[in-house]
């Protein structure tokens, strides 16, 4: 087991290929402060390159919160600039989220609104407490969201339905937010780790290059300057010059288990 960031508001550990890493701000419902998302950023982007890690689960410490939204406290005397500025530093700490190589895996323990929703969303996947809420109530503070939360929310579960949680403000609870398609599985409190260590212990057992590319290729489609269908093309090409695709093809026709060494 090791570690990679220290910091009073997040805390990480790696065992089993897995970074663990954890919004420490139990007693502030994790909220999402400026620095906190820095300290995100820098241990998402620390495994980019890390072979030990082949996956990330992110979740709030305790039992009531996965992040109950931005610190508000801390930007309510913002001005134009420094709100603007706010939001892209924002956006690019969940963007470093949704590009990252290894999947990352939203364990949603409790509150998940806001900003939170907003983290979560950026994740590849979510897997919800059946405690889970989940709400972009900026409205109710005379905002818009400004962590990305208008574009991902109506990619995951469309026009219609993100215009009526944005406007209303509404929080909706796990069972709703599966049923719309925001979170992938809900399981209760002490089955949520569990419940994403075995999506990922599926995901180890794959081959980490295709991984990587089947991430770039799902946001290429969402990106306006790419063409997604052009990248699957290339990133389907370039595998047959690969050590990993020989593996799997010769495991395959041989009736084996592929040892894929990324």
């Amino acid at each position: 087991m090791s570690t990679i960031a220290m910091s009073d508001n997040i805390t990480t550990r790696i065992e089993n290929g897995i970074l663990y890493l954890t919004i420490n701000r139990e007693t502030k419902l994790n909220a999402l402060n400026i620095q906190t998302l820095k300290d995100i950023k820098e241990a998402i982007i620390a495994i980019y390159e890390n072979k030990e890690v082949q996956g990330v689960i992110l979740t709030g410490a305790g039992a009531k919160a996965f992040a109950a939204g931005a610190d508000i406290a801390e930007f309510a005397n913002f001005n134009v600039e420094e709100g603007t500025r706010m939001s892209a530093d924002g956006h690019g700490v969940l963007n470093a989220i949704e590009k990252c190589p290894k999947p990352v895996i939203a364990a949603v323990n409790g509150f998940s609104l806001g900003g939170g929703c907003e983290l979560a969303m950026a994740c590849h996947i979510r897997v919800a407490a059946e405690n889970a809420k989940f709400g972009q109530p900026e409205v109710n503070l005379g905002l818009v969201p400004g962590y990305a939360g208008t574009q991902r929310l109506a990619q995951l579960v469309g026009r219609g339905r993100a215009l009526e949680l944005l406007v209303t403000g509404d929080v909706i609870n796990a069972a709703e937010a599966h049923r719309i398609g925001l979170v992938n599985h809900v399981v209760p409190q002490d089955q949520l780790i569990a419940k994403c260590e075995e999506i990922l212990n599926k995901v180890k057992s794959k081959a980490p290059l295709a991984i990587a590319s089947v991430v770039r290729c799902v946001n290429a489609h969402y990106d306006k300057k790419m063409d997604g269908n052009n990248v699957e093309i290339n990133e389907f090409g370039n595998f047959f010059g690969t050590e990993d695709f020989k593996e799997g093809t010769q495991a395959f026709l041989e009736k084996r288990t592929a040892n894929f060494k990324g």
